[in-house]
């Protein structure tokens, strides 16, 4: 059975239940046990008790580790825990997480990300001070496996408010990540689950939101997502696979736009992820000098986009091979 969902899985409304905790902290893991105790700390760090925040890990049938163990010896019996009967995949596994929800407010961490103080006293803020958002998203730090800081996402804008003309510019690239965004239960029960790809999945989420809810976003920093370099040796990194997962996003992003926007929209995606594709290629060479994958990734992303930059930039890429300079 496939584990691509090839439409938005429908989501249990709960408009009639009543005794409803505001959050829902669902947290889908997968082999991902090394990390889990720092996700789970940090999300008891702001428990604001069983009657308003529900915390539940999702497993994804893991292999790596006994995850009810660590949940029961982390959570001493404050986190539920709930494991697929076999592994069905990212979507299906994020699918039970947003239907086992009973939260107004669900938050989708993964298993090796993390949230900072204040997380969840900020955004369920920016909630009430703007009930008409379907969505919030923060700043956050990319981290690497050992928890150091490595870079910072883009300033959206300096203050706090509803984002403005945001379908557009979420419409280009990816701009937050599911450590960093809540979303109204409500607003999964209209629109779906997440459907169509396991690579940026994610990103279409976000657009199809923005289409339909005004976002509201904070400057403050209050997540970590983490980078794992093992990541870069996968196999849709090696095969050119990541960008033709992102190539299928923007297609189905495009439903999403107004006649009148889409084509500028994708000429702007195609540049940004053609740069993004030979910066991609660039860490392939220094990670595991899989030349072959360099090749494919550059090639890939020449065919979205070519413009003088990112020309000198795949040669800097080839001159590094050809010296064998890492």
């Amino acid at each position: 059975m496939s584990q691509i969902l090839e439409k938005p899985p429908i989501i249990n409304s709960l408009i009639h239940q009543h005794d409803r905790p505001l959050w829902s902290v669902m947290i889908p893991v997968y082999n991902c046990a090394h990390y889990l105790t720092e996700t789970l700390e940090s999300v008891l760090m702001q428990d604001l008790g069983e009657s308003e925040m529900q915390i539940e890990v999702i497993d994804d049938a893991s292999k790596d580790a006994d995850v009810e163990e660590i949940v029961t010896r982390i959570g001493k019996g404050r986190i539920k825990y709930f494991r697929q009967k076999e592994n069905i995949g990212s979507l299906k596994n994020f699918e039970t997480c947003l239907n086992r929800s009973q939260g107004r407010l669900v938050h989708l961490l993964h298993g090796d990300d993390r949230v900072k103080p204040g997380f969840y006293q900020t955004m369920g803020n920016l909630f009430q001070q703007y009930p008409e958002a379907g969505a919030s998203i923060c700043r956050f730090h990319y981290i690497d496996e050992t928890g150091k800081r490595l870079y910072d996402q883009h300033l959206e804008m300096e203050r706090e408010g509803i984002l403005e003309d945001w379908l557009v510019q979420v419409a280009v690239k990816n701009p937050s990540q599911y450590a960093a965004t809540v979303v109204r239960r409500e607003v999964y029960e209209n629109l779906g689950g997440f459907y169509g790809i396991t690579y940026g999945e994610d990103w279409e989420m976000w657009v199809r939101i923005a289409k339909h809810y005004p976002v509201a976003y904070t400057p403050k920093m209050l997540a970590d997502y983490r980078l794992h370099s093992n990541s870069i040796s996968g196999t849709k990194f090696l095969t050119g696979q990541n960008q033709k997962d992102i190539i299928k996003v923007m297609e189905m992003i495009q439903d999403h736009l107004p006649s009148h926007q889409k084509e500028l929209v994708l000429k702007k995606s195609k540049k940004f992820y053609a740069h993004y594709g030979v910066s991609v290629a660039n860490q392939v060479w220094h990670s595991i000098h899989h030349k072959q994958g360099v090749k494919t990734q550059i090639r890939l992303a020449l065919r979205m986009h070519l413009d003088p930059m990112l020309l000198f930039t795949t040669a800097k890429v080839y001159i590094k091979m050809l010296l064998n300079i890492t």
